[in-house]
């Protein structure tokens, strides 16, 4: 989702109670988005999930090591983690079966790109404008009961 309509979308829609959000992993197997995805996780049972996700996603560097675990444990010591608890977290693999969870359940959607937005049931592939995501959402919500 673009930066600036998940902001809007933040603010008309999420902090007035008319949309819930839930962010699921996708790693589309590859090895590198398992482990950035257990380090998100990780970062998340210390209450950390979305600064350490905004983190990573403004670190792509495009490189074969731009998620190597010396760069996650890197990133996790920025937002003051506990780092034995995030690198054990990480190295023995607990949240490896939530990650693994939420990408069987996107294999199922047929997720096959990010982003990939559901706004009740309807599949929205790629960032859209904001525009784009409140046309969808205003209608959902005059169907609602």
């Amino acid at each position: 989702m673009a930066t600036g309509a998940a902001r809007l979308i933040q603010e008309n829609y999420i902090d007035n109670g008319h949309v819930r959000y839930e962010y699921y992993y996708v790693t589309f197997n590859r090895p590198a988005g398992q482990l950035t995805a257990e380090a998100a996780e990780c970062a998340n049972s210390q209450g950390a999930f979305w600064p350490y996700h905004d983190i990573l996603y403004a670190n792509q560097t495009g490189s074969s090591d731009q998620y190597s675990e010396r760069r996650l444990l890197a990133f996790a010591a920025e937002h003051n983690l506990d780092g034995g608890k995030f690198r054990s977290c990480l190295r023995n693999g607990d949240s490896r079966g939530v990650v693994q969870e939420d990408v069987e359940l996107a294999s199922q959607m047929g997720v096959k790109a990010t982003p990939t937005l559901f706004i009740n049931g309807e599949k929205v592939e790629g960032a859209q404008s904001f525009e784009v995501y409140r046309e969808l959402i205003e209608r959902k919500l005059a169907q609602a009961p």
